[in-house]
């Protein structure tokens, strides 16, 4: 089974940056469904529903969340099994526990955005941005 672990949250200005680290474990590059699957970041602010962030598949195609274009960029490590989400220009809005997130295989019956696609979860890490 599929094991994320996300690092790398914390606490920042705004304008600042951070880079988030997601951590796969029973998640080889190849091979089916492995080959055929999404990972990605979702997060939460309070009282609030968990969105996609970014999103990359197995063929390095990603995709980003309009609120976060042009800031957010993600990444993926196959040799180190990591994705990463390297995070600029932060603002307050951006403040939410972040999760990784797989979608083994992504079967394409939600949006790729949509947190529904995903049945392996990450513990998630705090990103706090203060204006």
């Amino acid at each position: 089974q599929v094991q994320l672990v996300e690092s790398g949250g914390g606490s920042v200005q705004s304008g600042g940056s951070l880079r988030l680290s997601c951590a796969a474990s029973g998640y080889p590059h190849s091979g089916y469904p492995y080959n055929q699957s999404n990972m990605g970041w979702f997060r939460q602010a309070p009282g609030k529903e968990r969105e996609g962030v970014a999103v990359i598949g197995s063929d390095g195609s990603t995709t980003y969340a309009d609120s976060v274009k042009g800031r957010f960029t993600i990444s993926q490590d196959n040799a180190k099994n990591t994705m990463n989400l390297q995070m600029n220009s932060l603002k307050p809005e951006d403040t939410a526990i972040y999760y990784c997130a797989a979608a083994v295989p992504y079967r394409g019956y939600y949006r790729i955005l949509d947190k529904y696609e995903y049945n392996y979860w990450g513990q998630g890490t705090q990103v706090t941005v203060s204006s």
